[in-house]
């Protein structure tokens, strides 16, 4: 018998319709979730429901909490798994998050779903028996917090959502999916060869904010968040991680000012690299103090940069290759 521990916190896989005929995310609690979910007779059920909000309302005081109580449950209730229901507009942050500050030694599982339980041909019961399942399955032990999603299992760091309304909701650009969950059974084709390392996070929350560039684009941004006081700024770099001439005055002046610039880049694929020497390339913006940011996308920097601050880790260090 395997024991799988189930926490939800409401989004579209916990939606209902009001009088209006609009959804409303997150009122469904954990139980009323699992009435049809018809589990194989080796998977025993523990069920918190200890969110019921939409996807953008989940903050990092919450998962946090969550991540506290996923120790909890690995260490007194002695799990097999624990599978996290999250709604699907921020839920690849909060994964990753999760896999990077939380370090128990049995498989940690996210899914959601693109439809509500009560639409026709809802993803919704099967994108959370395929996870549960996926929880309680010994393959999947060591590899860090995944994501399981109409059938396929994603790594937590490169996932992403891919499509606004589509069952086929999340992908993996360039690496591809670990596997899949086919009739409860997980296949395994891959495994990541490097494991992110933990993070042992503080409670104080830095402020790290998204500058996305483009064509022309000028300091106002950057400017802002300078008066603003944050502790990061993610750069969303063109290509190797170009940014305009425009932005740079205001980038040094950020960096001069103690304020942590990663920079990143908009291609789906690819890394930023110092391939061009001019005003405004990865180059220029490394020799300014400037952290050059891998194949992370933005958003994924940014959880990577306000967990590595509250930490207490050499941010540098944590965006080297390792």
């Amino acid at each position: 018998m395997k024991k799988v521990a189930l926490i939800t916190t409401g989004g579209t896989i916990a939606s209902k319709y009001n009088e209006d005929g609009r959804l409303v995310a997150g009122v469904m609690t954990g139980s009323e979730l699992c009435r049809m979910l018809h589990l194989p007779e080796h998977i025993e059920l523990e069920i918190y429901s200890m969110l019921q909000k939409p996807s953008m309302h989940v903050t990092h005081e919450d998962l946090d909490r969550i991540g506290e109580k996923m120790n909890e449950l690995f260490q007194e209730n002695e799990v097999d798994g624990i599978v996290l229901t999250h709604g699907t507009d921020c839920l690849e942050e909060s994964a990753y998050y999760l896999d990077l500050t939380v370090d128990i030694g049995c498989p940690i599982v996210v899914t959601g779903s693109q439809r509500s339980p009560e639409d026709t041909g809802s993803d919704a019961n099967t994108n959370l028996r395929d996870a549960i399942c996926a929880a309680a399955d010994e393959k999947l032990r060591g590899i860090g917090t995944v994501v399981v999603f109409n059938q396929q299992i994603f790594s937590a760091r490169y996932v992403k959502k891919i499509h606004s309304s589509n069952l086929q909701g999340f992908g993996t650009f360039g690496y591809g999916y670990l596997g899949i969950v086919d009739n409860g059974e997980v296949i395994l084709y891959q495994k990541p060869i490097v494991k992110e390392k933990h993070l042992a996070v503080s409670k104080e929350l830095p402020v790290v904010d998204i500058v996305k560039c483009y064509q022309g684009a000028d300091d106002k941004f950057i400017r802002t968040c300078i008066s603003a006081g944050v502790d990061g700024i993610v750069l969303e770099a063109a290509g190797r991680g170009q940014v305009t001439p425009g932005m740079m005055a205001a980038i040094r002046e950020a960096i001069s000012k103690g304020i942590y610039v990663v920079v990143t880049t908009s291609s789906e694929e690819g890394e930023v690299y110092p391939a061009y020497d001019y005003l405004g390339s990865a180059y220029d913006l490394q020799e300014a103090g400037a952290i050059l940011g891998l194949d992370y996308d933005s958003k994924k920097a940014r959880i990577k940069l306000i967990s590595l601050i509250r930490a207490g880790e050499n941010v540098r260090d944590g965006f080297a290759r390792k």
